[in-house]
């Protein structure tokens, strides 16, 4: 290793990184011999959701949640739905209007709406664990005030980050993007066994739920979906574990097919009910 550069250990990547660079989830940077997040508390998005919007189907059912996100995202996935915010970095949070929230000031706001049935956090949006310190220390506070704390994620972080934000987490959806390992590596760029050592970690202690965007061509076949379903039904907690098969539609750089055959989600719902007892179809 170059004696001028610090290994980042969040997620998989571990992007070796100079002085003042930054990796590729353009949100850890090497400042001072450092790694530091440069978007800690720096809002892109805060909305007051439906917990179904997540999505959660079983968890707290009709309820809302403060629904906060950042920008960055550590994966490279051509179809991304949230890109605006996902692809962005420092450079770009002036023009995405990007405010500083403090974990405490979130907190307060998400505490003064529970009048609004807000039941709590959510983070969301971008990849949150890309800045895991401001998801652990908001969470936190949140607990203490009583409050629920939900993590929708891609799965790709380091398990010792996942360990720092466990005892703070009541509820995930984590992203299985497809259930190849070529795909997710050089096409996504990502780690299908590290998403699947995080959720296999995570289901053990939290109410998991797992979703799939469908996207014809890429993940949509029979062999795919039946393995997922089968894998996920082999988990602690098993066939109850909710599964969201989710309809793709024409985004980023994937605007060369079109969205979703709704007849296709419902036969793959049907193979994934095989195993599962809890398939929803999404999006459509």
């Amino acid at each position: 290793m170059d004696d001028n550069k610090i290994e980042c250990r969040v997620c998989f990547r571990h992007c070796r990184l100079a002085e003042g660079e930054t990796g590729a989830c353009r949100t850890r940077k090497n400042t001072d011999g450092a790694i530091q997040s440069i978007n800690y508390g720096m809002l892109t998005s805060l909305a007051l959701d439906p917990i179904e919007k997540k999505p959660l189907a079983m968890f707290c059912p009709g309820s809302m949640i403060l629904s906060a996100g950042s920008f960055g995202c550590n994966l490279h996935c051509p179809f991304c739905q949230n890109h605006e915010i996902s692809y962005a970095g420092e450079a770009d949070a002036e023009a995405l209007n990007s405010k500083y929230i403090s974990p405490e000031e979130l907190v307060d706001t998400a505490y003064r709406l529970k009048s609004h049935g807000n039941i709590g956090l959510a983070f969301t949006y971008n990849e949150p664990l890309m800045s895991w310190e401001y998801v652990r220390d908001a969470a936190r506070l949140s607990h203490e005030k009583g409050m629920k704390n939900v993590l929708v994620s891609n799965g790709t972080a380091e398990l010792q980050v996942l360990e720092e934000i466990l005892p703070f987490m009541d509820a995930m959806n984590i992203d299985l993007k497809a259930f190849d390992t070529d795909i997710y590596s050089k096409i996504l760029g990502g780690d299908l066994e590290q998403t699947k050592s995080f959720i296999d970690t995570a289901v053990r202690h939290v109410h998991m739920e797992i979703t799939t965007l469908i996207v014809p061509g890429l993940n949509d076949d029979d062999g795919q979906i039946e393995d997922a379903a089968e894998w996920i039904a082999s988990l602690e907690h098993g066939r109850s574990i909710p599964y969201h098969l989710t309809r793709f539609f024409p985004r980023y750089h994937m605007t060369d097919r079109d969205a979703t055959d709704v007849r296709r989600l419902f036969a793959l719902k049907a193979i994934a009910s095989k195993y599962l007892d809890n398939v929803y179809v999404g999006n459509v």
